[in-house]
């Protein structure tokens, strides 16, 4: 669930993630699979933005010249960096997208995306501590 949450499919790993806390799973346990799995769904969209440009030139292709200048003028000015927002919703999906597009090395693509879903689901387990606790069958 968390790979498929990952890729521009929707998902809702955040949600899967709670719930199987509150049923008792490992908090580390969920946290590590719930990170490895999203960041293998964002390098898949990493793989795809590194061969999506092989096809700019077709016709059915989704960005127009324009629209592909663009981001590179964005992704220039905030760099590899701007992975650390792949946890995002909306925009994270795409900037995995961008990172492959513009041949960001794999592993720095992956150590970023990796630290930010990390974070994300280290935030998400915080929160259903936090709120569901009292909710969830003992």
């Amino acid at each position: 669930m968390a790979l498929a949450s990952a890729t521009l499919l929707p998902g809702g790993s955040e949600v899967w993630l709670a719930r199987l806390w509150c049923q008792g799973e490992a908090a580390v346990a969920l946290w590590a699979v719930a990170t490895l799995g999203n960041s293998l769904g964002s390098l898949v969209n990493v793989a795809l933005g590194r061969y999506a440009r092989h096809f700019q030139d077709r016709r059915w292709f989704p960005v127009s010249a324009e629209g592909l200048a663009r981001a590179e003028r964005w992704y220039l000015r905030f760099g590899e960096w701007s992975l650390l927002a792949a946890w995002a919703p909306v925009v994270g999906d795409p900037l995995t997208v961008l990172a492959g597009i513009f041949r960001l090395p794999w592993w720095r693509a992956a150590l970023l995306i990796l630290v930010a879903k990390g974070a994300r689901y280290a935030l998400v387990l915080w929160l259903a501590e936090a709120w569901l606790a009292p909710l969830c069958q003992p």
